[in-house]
């Protein structure tokens, strides 16, 4: 494809010092200041008055550690406010460059899109790059994103930030304050912030164990099915003076009506186009149908609006011949070191599973000891309390066989002073008889009382005996509680010294055991699962999905209708009909090349 003015993004041949030895040469003083402003850092640089953008292009990639430097381009602000593209050829200070406090501010942004971002973007630092990038224009909504979507990707998003789903961490309230829905969502549903936010957990939880990386990626594949990405739009008018939007994508040149930057009306895809050309503001695009040698002419509002397209076709068509070539070595040499990488991680990856489940077993198994122990705690407390309690029931059965035995003696010493009061009696019983008769009945009396006292008094022994059995029973008891303590003391520190060895995960041969079947099954089983990544793949997307329609159903009665804008209803017909951005663009660019320009110059 050739232009009567053109600028074309190359890749960096990757000698760059060879750029640099000029400005090595002679040393001189003028300098001039440049910040750079990526999505996630900013860059200040002093560059020679003669360096050119090819030069601060170089070396910006070479900081951020950039080498699919094609995508990319330094966006800036000329003097007259515009937005521009530096161009590579030309010196920094010969291009209008505004200055903001004294210094040449240039924002690095991604100027052409993949086809298939799973596909083509092999560094992490690109993957990083476009996600920042297409996230940030989601937000801002400059690529219209369903409701559905937009939690799905929301999701992915806080997945890429805070890595695995952590109840304790991410507590009620904590993604309110993120900025992670688009503010036209939020207004369009009775949907208190957070209801969102128990939305966007539901999916969150669902990544678990997906790195920065992969969450990255799974965020540009959903969103790169939108309508609007990576398409560039520019108002222009036909022969008929009809105002519609031109796209410029990846895949080619597009036509919108000027309410549905959506749907394509017609297309032409860049192994169409034969040339490209622009004359003031008449833009013209020659196809290589013979059989219909006439262009497809378009007029835009200004002439550096046409030198804007006539870029973005240039470069967009370069890379679209590109991917259908063999990959240079260079890029073969990425995608290799990008597997070996990716490889790497996965065993890392692995292994810090497999550390992490030790550990996690380590102290569940040191819970359940000190559970155990707590255990055995309170079964020895509970055995010190029954042997204090034995040792009290023996002293109090002591203190009782005490007061038997006095009891005994006491009796005994009056059944004794009986005895000799019947003994003086019967002695004076001789006086007479009445005295006798009546010491006789005393003496029955006495001797009645003695009996009865005499009974009592072996009683009162036999009480003693059986006291004195069950102090001794006692005392026996309380040497087998003291013999079972002393038993059960031995236990606990016999299953203390066995299970100790156990709960160490960190001893020499635990970890050598576990490095063995790293070294041995990861690779094997990484292998497995890059064989099978592109069924799991479409089972994903199937169950992604559904999941969408299940939100957008559930959300569907809390919708509110005035603040749906049109392209939401343009979305929601095409969900109603079955259609994607693909249907779309393969039905729009069926027929004739020469049936789509008539269409063109008819709108």
């Amino acid at each position: 494809m050739d232009s009567e003015e053109s600028s074309t993004h190359q890749p960096s041949s990757g000698h760059w010092y060879d750029m640099m030895v000029p400005f090595r040469r002679k040393k001189t003083n003028k300098q001039f200041p440049v910040k750079v402003c990526t999505f996630d850092s900013e860059l200040e640089f002093h560059l020679e008055h003669r360096a050119t953008g090819r030069y601060l292009f170089d070396l910006i990639c070479r900081t951020i550690g950039l080498r699919e430097t094609w995508y990319f381009g330094l966006q800036f602000e000329d003097s007259k406010g515009n937005l521009s593209w530096l161009k590579m050829d030309k010196k920094v200070q010969d291009q209008s460059v505004h200055m903001t406090n004294g210094s040449c501010m240039f924002i690095f942004l991604a100027k052409f899109f993949p086809e298939n971002v799973a596909e083509e973007l092999v560094q992490e630092v690109t993957q990083h790059l476009f996600f920042l990038q297409i996230k940030q224009a989601i937000l801002s909504m400059d690529v219209y994103c369903p409701p559905e979507a937009s939690v799905l990707l929301a999701s992915y998003a806080v997945q890429a930030k805070y890595g695995d789903y952590d109840e304790a961490v991410c507590k009620p309230g904590m993604l309110i304050s993120e900025n992670l829905l688009p503010q036209r969502v939020i207004d369009q549903y009775q949907m208190t912030p957070q209801m969102w936010e128990e939305r966007i957990k539901t999916w969150y939880a669902d990544h678990r164990g997906m790195s920065r990386d992969e969450a990255e990626m799974e965020y540009l594949k959903i969103a790169q099915d939108l309508d609007m990405f990576g398409v560039n739009y520019f108002p222009i008018t036909n022969k008929k003076n009809t105002e519609v939007w031109l796209g410029v994508t990846a895949l080619g040149l597009n036509i919108y009506n000027k309410e549905n930057k959506l749907l394509p009306v017609t297309t032409f895809q860049w192994n169409e186009i034969l040339h490209i050309s622009f004359d003031d503001r008449k833009f013209v695009v020659k196809t290589n149908d013979s059989k219909n040698p006439k262009p497809v002419i378009f007029y835009s509002q200004k002439l550096r609006i046409n030198k804007l397209i006539l870029d973005l076709c240039v470069g967009n068509h370069d890379l679209y011949m590109k991917r259908r070539k063999p990959d240079t070595m260079e890029i073969q040499q990425m995608k290799a070191q990008a597997k070996e990488e990716k490889q790497r991680r996965q065993v890392e990856r692995n292994k810090l599973t497999r550390e992490k489940q030790l550990r996690e077993a380590a102290e569940r198994e040191k819970a359940a000891m000190e559970q155990r122990l707590m255990q055995l705690q309170e079964e020895m407390r509970a055995a010190n309390e029954a042997l204090h309690r034995s040792e009290e029931a023996a002293e109090l059965l002591a203190e009782k066989n005490r007061l038997a035995e006095e009891e005994a003696m006491l009796l005994s010493h009056k059944a004794q002073e009986v005895e000799q009061e019947i003994n003086r009696m019967r002695m004076t019983a001789r006086k007479t008889e009445e005295e006798k008769m009546y010491l006789e009945r005393k003496t029955q009396e006495a001797e009645m009382l003695t009996a009865h006292m005499m009974e009592e008094s072996r009683k009162r022994a036999l009480e003693a005996d059986k006291l004195k059995n069950e102090l001794i029973h006692a005392r026996v008891a309380e040497k087998e509680a003291k013999e079972k303590l002393l038993n059960f003391l031995s236990r606990t520190s016999t299953e203390s010294i066995l299970i100790t060895p156990s709960s160490s995960p960190e001893s020499p041969m635990h970890e050598m055991h576990s490095y063995d079947l790293l070294a041995d099954g990861d690779m094997e089983q990484l292998s497995l699962e890059i064989e099978k990544e592109r069924v799991e793949y479409l089972a994903k997307s199937k169950q992604v999905q559904n999941q969408l329609k299940e939100l957008r159903s559930e959300i569907e009665q809390l919708k509110i209708g005035e603040n749906q804008c049109p392209l939401d209803d343009i979305n929601a017909e095409q969900l109603r009909l079955g259609e994607t951005k693909y249907s779309t663009l393969k039905k729009v660019k069926s027929g004739s090349t020469k049936a789509r320009v008539a269409f063109f110059e008819e709108l």
